[in-house]
């Protein structure tokens, strides 16, 4: 059904970017000033890095002549194109499959449809887990960005995302509407595409010298965001050149650490029977410093490994996203934060894999000693939404051996900053998952991890950690598993403020 509205959409997407655009308004507030900041743990302590600097004016940081692309703000909403870039994203990889896989499940039709809006034809799927944790997520950042690249606000972006989710299911194959689908492309569709935003508006707004410079800026944030990336190119603003005062108030910190890595799958013995690694990992933090920190995604924490085993090359991903926060125990000595947070946590290494998506609520309290010395402590919690973890016993249809269930999680942690110059920490994080979808079981997470950085010299660190990864796996009707992932990792790191 999808597929015969392909034509007439991208015919409507040639005539609506055909149309003289309105001159669009130059977006010129500055971020307020606040006493509080209400921000997770690794925010504040990069807004502390980089606040002494981020008081002088554009004129004070940058000579004059140089140029810098301003990031507009038009509050008009585009709903055509919005909608045709949205629907877009439906109609291409339904004629893909129809036209060039020529897949049965694609050959949907109106009955199809009505029977798949009947709450009981719902089903879970058998995709892979990469599919369904991964791929999934990604094309929900492109129905989120349809409408947030098109001047639509967070909340209006994410209704338009859960749409998109819903019209697939029904309405992309035969098959029956995946649960976990609609769940993974829709919760993580959101977070990806809100950080993916941002970080592009963050690069587009930064000062440039020369051409090549623009050029280089609008590649780089095409491929952070590449909805938006179109629409810049569709409204005439792509290396399009102001003189002007840098807009975007955010600032970006990003750690990049390379180095080894040792741990143990199967002997239980890390130090005599432990398997050596390469080992890559990439911090981003994202905050909006002294604005109010009650809107969605003001800060933001990722945490992305990669590394060289025979698991997967990606072997964690970790997502932080602020909600709403408030500063709480005001009577107390410190300073004390409450936040909701949206979560992401992807592990998958040589033991055991696991995906989750959560929301939780955290206390974040910050103490100093002296001027150079602080401590900062986080404990949390909440609902899982949905989990998926590995079941050796289950073949579900051709590919998936993981079982999906909701629970619940707790965080904690604590990391000590001396003299700015060594950084201690500890954290934690644990999981209890009940199996709705697989064999009736029930699993335990558990992992916890020390680390040490020195800063060496500038941006520069020497890297060390090591911890403990566990998954505990309790069947009604097969043998418990009990999975356990040990290691130790030497890096060196480079930090950078954008």
């Amino acid at each position: 059904m999808i597929r015969h509205l392909t034509f007439l959409v991208w015919l409507l997407l040639y005539l609506t970017c055909s149309l003289p655009q309105e001159a669009l308004a130059q977006y010129s507030s500055t971020a307020s000033k606040q006493n509080h900041q209400f921000v997770a743990p690794h925010i504040t302590d990069a807004y502390n890095d980089f606040k002494k600097n981020s008081v002088k004016t554009y004129q004070e940081s940058y000579p004059l002549g140089i140029q810098s692309d301003t990031v507009f703000h038009n509050p008009k909403r585009l709903w055509t194109r919005a909608g045709i870039e949205w629907f877009s994203f439906q109609a291409l990889p339904a004629s893909f499959n129809y036209f060039v896989r020529q897949d049965p499940y694609s050959h949907i039709t109106l009955n199809n449809w009505f029977k798949h809006l009947n709450p009981k034809a719902w089903a879970w799927d058998d995709n892979a887990f990469a599919t369904n944790q991964i791929a999934h997520p990604y094309h929900g950042q492109l129905y989120f960005n349809a409408f947030r690249s098109n001047n639509f606000k967070f909340w209006e972006s994410s209704v338009a995302t859960v749409a998109g989710s819903f019209l697939w299911e029904t309405a992309g194959e035969t098959q029956s509407p995946s649960i976990n689908d609609l769940v993974n492309t829709s919760f993580g569709g959101i977070i990806l595409g809100e950080m993916t935003h941002r970080l592009s508006q963050n690069v587009l707004s930064r000062p440039t010298h020369s051409v090549a410079e623009r050029q280089s800026k609008e590649f780089l944030a095409f491929l952070i965001n590449p909805v938006n990336g179109l629409n810049r190119l569709l409204d005439g603003r792509w290396g399009r050149v102001v003189k002007g005062q840098v807009i975007d108030s955010s600032r970006v910190q990003a750690e990049f650490d390379l180095g080894v890595k040792r741990f143990d799958a199967k002997e239980g013995n890390i130090i005599e029977k432990g398997k050596n690694d390469i080992y890559a990992r990439l911090k981003l933090l994202y905050t909006n410093g002294e604005v109010d920190q009650k809107k969605p995604f003001d800060d933001f924490y990722v945490n992305l490994e990669v590394g060289s085993d025979d698991s997967s090359f990606v072997n964690s991903l970790n997502v932080y996203a602020s909600l709403y926060g408030k500063r709480i125990f005001k009577k107390i000595p410190g300073r004390h934060l409450g936040i909701v947070s949206a979560n992401y946590d992807f592990i998958h290494n040589e033991a055991f894999f696991y995906g989750a998506q959560s929301v939780n609520y955290n206390i974040i309290s910050n103490f100093t000693f002296g001027r150079n010395n602080k401590l900062t402590t986080t404990i949390g919690g909440g609902p899982v939404i949905l989990a998926a973890v590995p079941d050796p016993y289950l073949l579900f249809g051709d590919s998936r051996n993981y079982n999906y269930g909701p629970g619940a999680d707790l965080r904690g942690s604590m990391d000590i900053s001396v003299w700015k110059r060594l950084k201690l920490g500890i954290n934690y994080h644990g999981g209890y998952f009940v199996t709705i979808s697989g064999n009736d079981s029930h699993y335990f997470l558990h992992t916890a991890a020390g680390s040490a950085s020195l800063r060496l010299f500038k941006n520069f660190s020497l890297n060390a950690s090591s911890g403990y990864f566990r998954l505990e796996g309790n069947f009604k009707d097969y043998p418990d598993i009990d999975k356990d992932y040990p290691f130790v990792r030497l890096s060196l790191g480079y930090n950078v403020t954008f």
